[in-house]
């Protein structure tokens, strides 16, 4: 998601095939300047009728424990299953794994309290959906952030790319504005008023390059046929490509304030900010067997955060006032 993300893109995958959850996206804008649909599908959605429960063995709370079901969009990843028996050992938690198959569907689940937390997201995209699903849920935790690189296959630097060169970036609403973001750092472009999580190319003030908009499955095939100079490619397309990363000549910096609304989190009902066990399972991401397994998962590329949860809340209060604007 939500991540930038991770993050965890615009493609839904097939049934049984792992997705990454680290850029959790949106569809395709509209014709209208500013639309911002919240969530994949666009419409509320039964959730428990295509939710799916993965539990793992490991004495689903039959002992008395405390049990925490926590939404996910990837709970056959190996890091789970290691994270799970942490949380059951050191925390006496048993941790029941919902998984999605639809980034539409959990938050409205743990508004619904059919979650207490879900782990899927960045928070861009829990300001989309908060705003225009008027609710309040809020981050407890921070996971990784996932740098959105700009590859070419000509060219070895930003600074190399001739002016008018043609660059593609993803046209769906949470990567266009950070594709801007990375132009923007890589001194190809200007946006206006220094441009937010909800830039548009509307926005582009000054360039040196021309930036075309395409769906973020094709921008690695436009880079690999030539039409584009260079291309902003999500990571798991650039995997699917067999994108070098040699090829990559600049990305974000997960540490700098541009990346901050990327950081993926865990979220939880807003009432929910300070249970003491909520708290201890978002930091227990961090433990090293953890994120060794979410490294090996996404080929190296999180860039873990520990930022706090008020730290996160109050990012997620400009992210969210940023989206208002935008609606505007």
């Amino acid at each position: 998601m939500s991540e930038s993300s991770p993050s965890p893109e615009s493609r839904e995958p097939s049934p049984g095939e792992p997705r990454d959850p680290r850029e959790p996206q949106l569809p395709r804008r509209g014709s209208g300047r500013r639309r911002l649909p919240w969530i994949v599908s666009g419409a509320v959605v039964v959730v428990a009728a295509v939710v799916v429960a993965l539990v793992l063995s490991l004495g689903g709370g039959s002992d008395g424990s405390t049990t925490v079901r926590i939404g996910v969009v990837d709970a056959s990843q190996p890091y789970w299953k290691t994270y799970a028996k942490l949380a059951k050992d050191r925390l006496d938690v048993t941790v029941r794994f919902v998984n999605f198959n639809d980034y539409s569907q959990p938050n409205p689940a743990l508004k619904e309290k059919q979650l207490d937390l879900n782990e899927f997201q960045h928070i861009q995209y829990l300001a989309n959906y908060n705003v225009t699903a008027h609710d309040d849920l809020q981050p407890i935790g921070a996971t990784a952030v996932y740098p959105l690189p700009l590859y070419s296959l000509k060219y070895a630097s930003p600074d190399a790319l001739p002016d008018g060169a043609k660059v593609a970036i993803p046209n769906d609403a949470i990567n266009e504005a950070r594709g801007l973001l990375v132009l923007q750092a890589a001194g190809r472009l200007t946006l206006k008023d220094g441009g937010s999580a909800f830039s548009t190319t509307a926005d582009i003030v000054t360039h040196t390059v021309d930036v075309t908009t395409l769906d973020a499955s094709q921008t690695a095939a436009a880079l690999q046929n030539g039409s584009v100079a260079a291309a902003i490619v999500n990571n798991n397309y650039a995997t699917s490509a067999k994108l070098p990363t040699s090829k990559a000549i600049f990305q974000d910096d997960p540490a700098g304030a541009s990346a901050a609304p990327y950081v993926n989190i865990f979220t939880a009902r807003k009432a929910d900010v300070h249970d003491p066990t909520y708290l201890k399972l978002a930091a227990l991401y961090h433990d090293p067997a953890v994120e060794k397994g979410v490294q090996q998962a996404n080929g190296g590329t999180a860039v873990f955060r520990s930022t706090g949860a008020q730290q996160l809340q109050a990012e997620l209060a400009t992210v969210e006032q940023q989206a208002r604007a935008a609606k505007k």
